[in-house]
């Protein structure tokens, strides 16, 4: 015991600062892509190259609405490898209240070989008009959802109890839920603790696609907190259904089921990326900018 406080001693204080300095993370660890909407000469070969349909497009005759969608998106990189006009970053503090801030849209007019001729609207302008129209609509589900956010914050803004449930993933989501209650990433430092059973939880999080078989206990599971109560879609399959989707085993992501309050993109969220997530949940975060500029 005395050897192990002697290595403790001498290894120091290795528990990270986040939030309150940025994420301490490898610049070759992967995150969300970004696509150069001005330099985008063709959304065929990266639609095409996307396991997921993270990246789609629409034509309606001489215009195209090209699609983004994080919840979506594993961050295999396997569009960045098909068209120059996309990278990979290492951003991983991608955490949305609503499952629309993960989707970023852009239009093109087309050439008659089905290039992109030039950029119609980019995605600047398409979140203006979003908050615009937010604005005009003081009765809406938005301001609502913000009102009962409020209240939320104030009952659970201090501490938190979480009750984590693989509803059907491959364990990914798991591992790095682990790591949160390691030394480096410690959150129990917030006053966060994870606990067994749903009567004492606060917030659920949720990984995988729901699958048939874990659909009727996850409800259950839901049904069995106290409110207020907060759910976490945790990953690209909790997002939105991921590679698997929704087909004859699974009902696609947790929003199919549940009501979600905050969307965790990543296959897997790194610790930091859910750090941001439930920070975001609670309120004690603002949620990532959407990423609408052009990579650099």
């Amino acid at each position: 015991m005395f050897e192990i406080l002697r290595k403790s001693l001498r290894t120091g204080i290795v528990t990270t600062s986040y939030p309150e300095t940025p994420v301490e993370i490898s610049r070759f660890a992967r995150g969300r892509p970004e696509i150069d909407w001005h330099k985008w000469e063709d959304a065929r070969p990266a639609t095409a190259a996307c396991p997921t349909g993270a990246i789609s497009f629409q034509d309606t005759g001489e215009r195209r609405i090209t699609r983004l969608d994080l919840a979506k998106c594993t961050f295999c990189g396997l569009c960045a490898e098909a068209d120059k006009a996309i990278r990979m970053t290492n951003v991983c503090e991608c955490a949305a209240r609503r499952r629309d801030d993960l989707v970023t849209e852009a239009s093109y007019s087309l050439k008659p070989d089905g290039r992109h001729e030039r950029l119609v609207s980019t995605p600047d302008s398409r979140k203006s008009h979003l908050n615009k129209t937010a604005s005009l609509e003081p009765g809406s589900l938005d301001v609502l959802g913000r009102k009962i956010k409020t209240q939320v914050d104030s009952v659970l803004g201090r501490s938190l109890h979480i009750r984590e449930v693989d509803a059907g993933s491959c364990n990914g989501c798991e591992i790095e839920i682990v790591g949160l209650n390691s030394p480096v990433y410690d959150l129990e430092r917030f006053g966060i603790h994870f606990v067994a059973s749903p009567r004492h939880a606060d917030m659920l999080l949720v990984t995988g696609p729901v699958t048939r078989n874990m659909e009727m206990a996850l409800r259950k599971t839901y049904d069995a907190m106290p409110a207020p109560r907060l759910v976490v879609a945790v990953g690209a399959c909790g997002c939105s259904g991921g590679i698997f989707g929704q087909n004859y085993a699974t009902v696609g992501g947790v929003d199919a089921v549940l009501p979600v309050n905050v969307y965790i993109p990543g296959c897997p969220p790194n610790p930091y990326a859910l750090l941001h997530g439930i920070l975001v949940a609670i309120g004690r975060l603002s949620p990532a900018p959407k990423p609408s500029h052009p990579a650099v």
